[in-house]
């Protein structure tokens, strides 16, 4: 093995540790934060998800560069298959995190631009916010005279990105098996 191709090896594997990794974490862990209604945590979260999405990339170009046009092998082209349909399903999952962000922020009542202003006034931010979740709290109990049939905000969109992340880290690993058992 020539070092150019250790170099595009190292590159291969440091982008999959450190982009896939992360990925993984932030689209499993999207549906539990939904659950709660935390749209300072989902909208971090959809940010990594689209960032770590675009670094994925990077995984499959060294590895694309690595293989040197020896694309008639099974494992191969099984590999970067299995690559580019998780790629499309990690569109999809974004697709839906930003659907429950702007759910979340309908049902919370804040407008999209109020994590900025957020920043520059954390107490009036903090407040506003510690009342819209006495509001959602009391909406979902009933308490205000709802009926709490709101209750459960961005189901469908959780459900989903519960499933696709679950098939996305699947495979992740079958393709990491092909490569070690190549």
């Amino acid at each position: 093995m020539s070092s150019s191709d250790r170099l595009l090896l190292i590159l291969h594997i440091g982008f999959a540790i450190f982009t896939l990794g992360p990925l993984t974490a932030a689209t499993m862990s999207t549906p539990r934060y939904i659950r709660k209604r935390d749209i300072t945590i989902v909208r971090y979260l959809n940010r990594t998800t689209a960032i770590y999405a675009f670094g994925s990339l990077g995984v499959f170009l060294f590895g694309l560069f690595l293989a040197e046009g020896k694309f008639a092998k099974f494992w191969l082209s099984a590999s970067m298959t299995l690559f580019i349909v998780a790629l499309l399903l990690l569109f999809i999952v974004e697709r839906d995190q930003r659907k429950a962000l702007r759910l979340l922020e309908a049902a919370a009542g804040t407008p999209a631009g109020a994590e900025a202003a957020s920043a520059a006034a954390p107490d009036a931010a903090s407040q506003a916010k510690d009342e819209a979740g006495e509001k959602t709290k009391k909406k979902d109990k009933g308490e205000d005279g709802a009926s709490g049939a709101q209750g459960d905000v961005a189901a469908v969109e959780r459900g989903r990105i519960a499933a696709f992340s679950g098939v996305i880290a699947l495979l992740w690993i079958v393709i990491l098996i092909m490569m070690v058992w190549h």
